[in-house]
């Protein structure tokens, strides 16, 4: 995630979002990541992604947010900083929380209160995978290609995943999650994450506190999907 320094508005306008997302295509294709979903919300910023390769991750956030900042400064004639800090993320299961992050993501404007429904929001991917709007964007994650045998049938399913609000216990998992830098998934990936990281990535046993984790890193010489 990407916030506004002190949750201040880091788009005050169209062609500031129209900018971010012109600039995040760039930065994603010179750096490595497959871009699955998105949303720009006024303060802060949501993507899940596939990075290709170690550290492409990273070096596309750092290089976007230099890009978007010196633009977004000159146009609204401003100075300083833009965005609180380093960026939160999360390493995430695909088998089993690749949905949920989408709806996580895609959801964030009706949570907010801006729409009533996902497909009413303009600034998130959710169009692309719910209506076949056209995106240069986004690449698709092969579990959103398993849906369905036609484009049409993938969009049906895809739809019927937002029928119902994120439910409390799964919000809570994911942005606890992302706050604190754990990874996301079942047993026998976690336990894989954590030998090849040489790292705790999960939350601390009751009784036995420790320092809070960094962002969570790509494990070397695999192409695991992040949430941020």
């Amino acid at each position: 995630m990407q916030r506004g320094n002190n949750r201040a508005a880091c788009f005050l306008g169209d062609l500031d979002r129209r900018f971010y997302l012109k600039w995040l295509g760039h930065a994603a294709a010179a750096c490595g990541c497959d871009i699955h979903a998105y949303v720009l919300m006024s303060n802060h910023v949501h993507l899940l992604l596939t990075p290709r390769a170690q550290g492409a991750a990273s070096g596309m956030l750092q290089d976007l947010g230099r890009r978007y900042v010196r633009i977004f400064n000159k146009v609204h004639g401003r100075t300083g900083t833009l965005w609180e800090g380093r960026f939160k993320s999360s390493l995430i299961d695909s088998e089993r929380y690749l949905f949920a992050c989408h709806r996580y993501i895609e959801l964030n404007p009706v949570r907010a209160g801006i729409v009533r429904h996902a497909g009413d929001y303009p600034w998130s991917s959710h169009r692309f995978y719910a209506r076949g709007e056209t995106s240069r964007l986004i690449t698709p994650h092969a579990r959103y290609l398993a849906l369905g045998t036609s484009e049409g049938e993938r969009y049906e399913v895809f739809r019927s995943l937002f029928g119902d609000a994120v439910a409390d216990d799964e919000l809570a998992r994911l942005r606890t999650a992302l706050n604190k830098g754990w990874a996301l998934g079942a047993e026998p990936f976690l336990a894989d994450i954590q030998r090849r990281l040489g790292r705790s990535v999960l939350p601390p046993r009751r009784g036995r506190p420790r320092k809070e984790t960094a962002d969570v890193v790509q494990p070397p010489g695999d192409q695991k999907e992040m949430l941020f």
